[in-house]
């Protein structure tokens, strides 16, 4: 055999043993590779959950912030905006119903009309300058935030009522400071403070919806 078919003959050589590498990467190591795979899936129940946590979550931040609206405004539509926004308690709740029954989609429900409440009392307060009322109020509405905190670490493990507090808590403070602003007509600051606003929300959306898959996997099967 002359050196250049000998040559021709051990790059072919070579050539199939890197075939048979490759095609074994495909086949045997192919299932990790899959079960990695689905393993980082998330399962159409999850994409469900988060959506529609998403969705009540960002409705509760804009129906509050048209509920501040027509308060500061004297706005004619401000019973049916309030009355719109006090549907939120219970979107929120029918999402938790499925996983924790309905005592404890009720419980938060009513958590969080309190809260919303409280926050009307708030801007009407700060809209008739009344200080003293705006502190009383004001410390109820942190109350009531830090129940809600402790109520979702009570049902969930997998939320943390310091994190969930923490973040809670600086919604009641950008919101107060939304309210704030609107009532002193300064319109492109309290924009601006929604965004953070909006941010947050789902931030804590996503926290409710984790802390679930994490503690329900069996219904996030893909």
């Amino acid at each position: 055999m002359s050196d250049g078919l000998r040559g021709d003959f051990a790059l072919v050589v070579v050539l199939f043993i890197l075939l048979i590498i490759v095609g074994s990467s495909y086949n045997g190591g192919g299932e990790t590779m899959n079960t990695q795979f689905n393993s980082s899936c998330i399962s159409k129940q999850e994409v469900r959950l988060k959506s529609d946590m998403r969705l009540v979550w960002e409705q509760h931040v804009y129906w509050t912030r048209m509920t501040i609206i027509s308060i500061a405004f004297n706005l004619p539509d401000v019973d049916f905006v309030t009355a719109r926004l006090l549907r939120n308690p219970t979107d929120m709740g029918n999402l938790l119903r499925p996983f924790y029954g309905n005592n404890i989609a009720a419980k938060f429900s009513n958590l969080i009309r309190e809260h919303l409440v409280i926050g009307a009392e708030l801007v009407k307060a700060a809209k008739a300058g009344d200080q003293k009322a705006v502190a009383e109020i004001e410390h109820r509405w942190y109350a009531n935030g830090a129940q809600i905190s402790e109520f979702l670490s009570t049902i969930n493990p997998f939320i943390s009522e310091r994190e969930f507090k923490k973040m809670f808590f600086e919604h009641l403070a950008l919101t107060t400071r939304e309210a704030v602003l609107m009532l002193q007509k300064d319109f492109r600051a309290s924009i601006a403070v929604f965004d953070k606003i909006e941010a947050e929300a789902l931030q804590m959306a996503d926290t409710i919806t984790v802390a679930i898959v994490k503690q329900f996997p069996k219904k996030f099967q893909i």
